[in-house]
């Protein structure tokens, strides 16, 4: 709105007063409508003010929500960076554990080229242990064959040395008598051939009868056997003692005895055996005059009996040889005997389920050992 100049009010000195009345109030309402104009901008100004205020307060609860989030964000990158090195401490370790499964691998690939290897072998050894087993099975059935034969074998030689030796005594007994006739009515009325001559014929009659009383002895050991009862052993000693009475005294033999145990035995036959074995101490005696002693040792569920002396002692070498029947070491001029006395005593102690051997050397005597099963009685 263009509003009139002083300068033109004084000039128009005639203008009516209504005219400028109306326009100093359209003056004054255009500024009231400007005022209010400003009281209006005034108060969006304010509102603008207030809603800056209001966009203040919410400005730095989102600064400090962002503040927090950062935080918040730190945090978790910092929980991130501690979870990734957490993971990569797993890598680590799993490629530590993959080394070891593999080194494992290896190990149990080995050990099972092992297995199969020993396998082979275990295989191999099980065919060669089955051919053995069959082998051994047929061996078995072989010497279980021969032992039957043999057992009949011997059963048959048993009872044929028996009848033998018993029909040979009578022919014999006829033998040594005349024999002895003839000594007796022409000894020293012949010349010395014919007494040597009838002399040697007696003499050998006599070893026939002895030989003929041995082998009928060693064929009876297992027919004709007793069974097993409780024997005291100290009075088998003293019987076949008894029976060698006539050898100590003549020999001046000395004989101690330690104590000896009771056992399951056939009582004769063990007096046989304690009599073979120190008549052949006496018999076989050195210089000196015998010294024999008879202990007994205990050894697990067998008793060791031992019969030692202070002979002339037997070589290494025959050992055993003088177990087998008719073996003798030494002429009959120097040692009389049939060589079946040793032989005696192994049939006897294998018949009780024992063994006999002996420790000697040449001039140091000899040591006679036999075990025997400590048993109930009976066979």
């Amino acid at each position: 709105m263009r509003y009139p100049a002083v300068q033109d009010l004084r000039h128009f000195g005639g203008v009516d007063l209504e005219e400028y009345s109306r326009a100093i109030v359209n003056i004054l309402e255009d500024f009231r409508a400007e005022k209010e104009q400003l009281r209006d901008t005034q108060r969006a100004i304010l509102n603008v003010l207030e809603d800056a205020g209001s966009e203040k307060f919410g400005l730095e609860a989102i600064q400090k929500a962002v503040l927090n989030i950062l935080d918040d964000l730190t945090e978790e990158k910092a929980r991130l960076e501690a979870t990734q090195k957490a993971i990569l401490n797993i890598l680590d370790d799993a490629g530590a554990e993959k080394q070891m499964l593999e080194s494992a691998q290896k190990a149990v690939l080995n050990i099972l080229e092992d297995f199969d290897a020993e396998k082979n072998k275990v295989e191999a050894a099980n065919l060669e242990l089955r051919r053995e087993v069959a082998e051994r099975k047929l061996a078995e059935q072989a010497l279980k064959e021969q032992r039957i034969a043999l057992e009949r074998s011997n059963e048959e030689l048993e009872q044929f040395a028996y009848v033998a030796s018993h029909d040979l005594q009578e022919p014999l007994r006829m033998v040594a008598s005349y024999t002895q006739i003839l000594a007796r009515r022409y000894q020293g009325k012949l010349d010395e051939d014919a007494d040597r001559y009838i002399a040697f014929a007696v003499d050998g009659v006599k070893r026939m009868q002895s030989l003929i009383k041995d082998v009928l002895t060693y064929s009876r050991v297992r027919s004709q056997g007793a069974e097993f009862s409780m024997t005291p052993f100290s009075s088998v000693l003293e019987r076949a003692m008894d029976n060698l009475q006539a050898a100590i005294r003549e020999t001046g033999a000395a004989i101690t005895v330690n104590p000896l145990p009771a056992i399951a035995a056939d009582a004769t036959q063990m007096v046989h055996l304690f009599q073979n074995l120190i008549g052949n101490a006496i018999k076989f005696r050195s210089g000196e005059p015998p010294r024999i002693h008879v202990t007994a040792a205990r050894n697990g569920n067998h008793w060791t009996f031992s019969v030692s002396d202070n002979g002339i002692g037997i070589k290494q070498e025959y050992h055993d040889k003088i177990f087998i029947i008719f073996q003798c070491l030494h002429t009959r001029q120097t040692y009389p005997g049939t060589g079946i006395g040793l032989a005696l005593c192994k049939r006897i102690v294998e018949r009780h389920g024992g063994r006999i051997w002996v420790d000697s050397q040449p001039g140091k005597g000899s040591v006679f050992r036999f075990s025997l099963p400590d048993r109930e009685e009976g066979r």
